[in-house]
């Protein structure tokens, strides 16, 4: 860094600080360049890029730049730029952002180049590349210092476009619907629409907590009420849980509803989305993931989440709908009974120990326990389960959706019972929300409604391990702290 320090000093002494730069009007992108080589050999072009090599000995000198399209070669010699513009390059370092003027030629090995003609050092890089950073076992700092990632590493570059494309691609099939797209509170005075852990915050002027959203589901059927009727939102959520390969503290969702629509419709909806982002992503349906190949070809397998329970795992679902059975049936085949465990948590524990290995394929897992979906609506041939699925592949939720409840009565006592378990110890239980059991009472008609997790859609779209490989800047301890270590590894 001294050494580059003294560069940057020399370059100031001459009048030529890169900083002071504001501006260049580069012509064309590397890939332009390469795809045009034939329009284009022996015209002058201007380019800009990031030195990521550089060789060369004597009066001739080559060197690579990168811009966000690709790289492309330099070729400078003594005899074109003369001595004091050809000694400026011992002042240039891998890692230098460059401005160059040239025309276009092929080098005797075949390689497309800008044969330079004059050169600007447009930003000084005063710390080093690291040499090897792809083969670091320390992927902590990958995800602490993603800048340097993003420089050293193309393919991570290619996992975030990828990802932005997939997004663009999920709105552009909302908006040709006519779904509309919203904007919802951050943060809110009660917490809801999902079971989670919130985090808190306080608002000074109004001497009030907030809470950072755990999900928009219940500011978005408010806007079904409202006349709304068809609404989707890309969401921030947080939730203040624990940190591992499928989970991060701050996440992106899409979460789309639906008036006058149901569980089948949004199982469609949902297949739709998912093979519109893997077009966009991987232009087929046959997605290469962790060594097996995902077919997202609809339409998808369904099993009921009891069928499942007691295909995998033998289990005796008969004692599913009452917390004291569960405990006890958990207790008798070995899985984990915390004190704060809820019925929720109890079926979670099995469905996670005996049947989400098995979930490869995607298949909708259906007709959940009403105790354990207090915002979906009752099966009326079965009152005790649901009409709501959750959507799995390669062993991981990626989707939850139902068809809504839009009765306020049987709102309002399920939060009462939510209620029951929060006080109970239950920090991930529903609160009471005053508000969205009135906007009930103003009547929302029949409703499908369907959550889709995006960073778990990109790992599953780039082929990504954990969730930190998806997100540009995975929430991480404090540098000086110790290492976060995945729950999982």
């Amino acid at each position: 860094m001294e050494q580059r320090l003294e560069k940057l000093r020399e370059l100031s002494a001459q009048g030529r600080n890169p900083f002071e730069i504001t501006r260049y009007d580069r012509t064309h992108l590397a890939a332009e360049i390469v795809e045009r080589y034939g329009e284009l050999e022996g015209k002058t072009v201007k380019v800009a890029g990031r030195i990521i090599s550089r060789r060369g000995q004597g009066k001739v000198t080559f060197c690579h730049v990168e811009d966000r399209s690709g790289r492309l070669q330099l070729f400078f010699r003594f005899d074109d730029l003369g001595e004091e513009a050809y000694g400026q390059l011992k002042l240039m370092d891998i890692g230098d952002i460059v401005g160059a003027e040239g025309h276009m030629f092929t080098t005797r090995t075949g390689e497309i180049s800008v044969h330079v003609a004059r050169f600007t050092i447009l930003a000084k890089s005063l710390r080093p590349l690291p040499e090897k950073w792809h083969g670091l076992k320390d992927v902590e700092l990958r995800y602490r210092q993603r800048y340097v990632d993003l420089i050293v590493n193309p393919e991570v570059r290619e996992t975030f476009v990828m990802r932005s494309r997939m997004v663009s691609a999920i709105r552009t099939l909302l908006d040709g619907k006519q779904f509309l797209e919203v904007e919802t509170p951050m943060m809110q005075a009660v917490p809801g629409g999902a079971a989670a852990r919130p985090f808190i915050t306080h608002h000074n002027a109004l001497d009030i907590d907030l809470y950072l959203r755990i999900a928009p589901e219940l500011y978005l059927k408010r806007l079904i009420v409202g006349g709304f009727e068809r609404v989707y939102e890309i969401n921030r959520n947080f939730r203040n849980e624990g940190i591992s390969t499928k989970h991060n503290p701050e996440f992106t969702m899409i979460e789309v509803y639906e008036a006058y629509a149901n569980l089948e419709d949004m199982m469609r909806l949902c297949e739709e989305i998912f093979v519109a982002a893997a077009l966009q992503a991987r232009g087929t349906l046959q997605v290469p993931y962790q060594g097996a190949t995902i077919d997202l070809t609809p339409p998808w397998k369904r099993m009921s989440l009891f069928e499942a329970l007691e295909h995998y795992g033998q289990v005796d679902t008969s004692k599913l709908l009452d917390f004291a059975s569960a405990k006890r049936l958990c207790q008798g085949m070995g899985v984990h009974v915390d004190e704060r465990a809820t019925l929720s948590t109890l079926i979670n524990n099995l469905f996670e120990e005996f049947v989400e290995e098995h979930l490869v394929q995607p298949t909708f897992i259906t007709d959940f326990p009403t105790a354990i979906s207090p915002l979906a609506k009752r099966r009326s041939d079965n009152p005790e389960f649901t009409e709501r699925f959750e959507v799995f592949v390669s062993g991981r939720e990626l989707a939850n959706a139902f068809s809504e409840l839009n009765d306020p009565i049987d709102q309002r006592q399920r939060f009462e019972d939510q209620l029951r378990d929060k006080a109970a110890g239950d920090e991930e239980a529903h609160p009471m929300d005053e508000d969205y059991v009135r906007a009930l009472e103003y009547g929302m008609p029949p409703t499908g409604g369907l959550g889709i997790g995006i960073d778990r859609l990109v790992m599953l779209l780039t082929d990504s391990a954990s969730i930190r490989d998806v997100i540009l800047f995975p929430q991480l301890k404090p540098e000086k702290g110790e290492v976060i270590e995945d729950e999982e590894a």
